[in-house]
């Protein structure tokens, strides 16, 4: 199957790159360069200035490549959302389309910026969408910012608007690896707030997730929550991990009455979907690689002791 990734050079991207690839899939990558990656040398690689956030131009020689499915990464907005789908449309099958969980009305009642009574459930993929769009937004952001035309639901919206091509939506909770929240300030920066829950996925499991959407047509125009199967509380996670006092806090202006806990299970259910690395362990781990990082070297200090001059 041909694959073309929008967005693959960071984080997740890379990741799911490697894995298509790995099961036999011909992958290209359209980017724009700003952060070059090892990718396995079969990857067809579209680099592009086009590529820069909002992908809203799409080159010819993209829909010449002819993918049978898109993944976007970094679709964020309607403009970038309805131009992907314009340009694949009669081309590709599936489009595959990274989203967030601050879709729901609960992020919004957690930001503050929503009305209504707490969602006291799980969040399934039928939760509640927030009323209020651009959550990021204020009176002072200028038009060239993400926050200003930043909106999942829009972006949502705009790929799902034509069923001649059929759209997965991925809602991703919090994500951390070595490369992003390593120090899961997440976690740590929340010490205050022992009773939340927040639902968390290591990058390899998120990677792991898009490409068994990619692979099962079963997930055509379907939405999938991902993330752990069991959101602890933050107290719960802080038990388990190695003390980390470094991480400064994060005591936002929010609704900590409102968790923001994904129920998993339809994914898990449909396309089989399971974790390829254990979340606890995979938490464990990256929170003692950030702890001994974190703390000082004497030999590092030693090397500096002389005198100045």
């Amino acid at each position: 199957m041909r694959v073309l990734v929008i967005g693959g050079t960071r984080f997740i991207g890379p990741r799911v790159v490697r894995r298509l690839v790995k099961v036999g899939h011909e992958v290209g990558v359209f980017y724009r360069g700003a952060h070059e990656v090892t990718l396995p040398t079969v990857v067809r690689r579209f680099k592009d200035r086009r590529a820069a956030i909002p992908v809203t131009q799409i080159p010819a020689e993209l829909r010449a490549f002819a993918p049978d499915i898109v993944v976007h990464m970094i679709a964020m907005g309607e403009r970038d959302a309805e131009a992907a789908r314009k340009a694949f449309l009669g081309i590709a099958r599936r489009i595959v389309a990274l989203s967030s969980g601050d879709v729901y009305r609960a992020y919004g009642i957690f930001k503050g910026c929503d009305d209504g009574p707490l969602e006291s459930q799980l969040l399934t993929e039928s939760s509640p969408l927030r009323t209020k769009l651009f959550p990021y937004r204020t009176q002072q952001t200028p038009r060239a910012a993400l926050e200003y035309y930043y909106e999942k639901i829009l972006a949502e919206r705009a790929m799902a608007a034509d069923s001649k091509l059929p759209a997965t939506i991925l809602r991703l909770p919090k994500v951390y690896g070595p490369e992003d929240n390593a120090n899961l300030a997440t976690v740590y920066g929340f010490r205050n707030h022992p009773d939340w829950r927040w639902t968390h996925a290591y990058v390899e499991n998120v990677a792991q997730a898009v490409v068994q959407a990619v692979e099962n047509d079963r997930a055509s125009g379907r939405t999938y929550n991902l993330g752990e199967e069991i959101t602890p509380t933050v107290a719960e996670r802080l038990a388990y991990l190695p003390p980390n006092p470094n991480v400064p806090l994060s005591d936002p202006r929010a609704n900590f009455a409102q968790n923001i806990a994904f129920d998993t299970s339809l994914i898990r259910a449909e396309l089989n979907y399971r974790e390829d690395i254990d979340e606890k362990e995979s938490m464990i781990r990256i929170a003692a690689a950030a702890t001994e990082a974190s703390r000082p070297n004497p030999r590092k200090r030693a090397d500096f002791s002389g005198p100045a001059g």
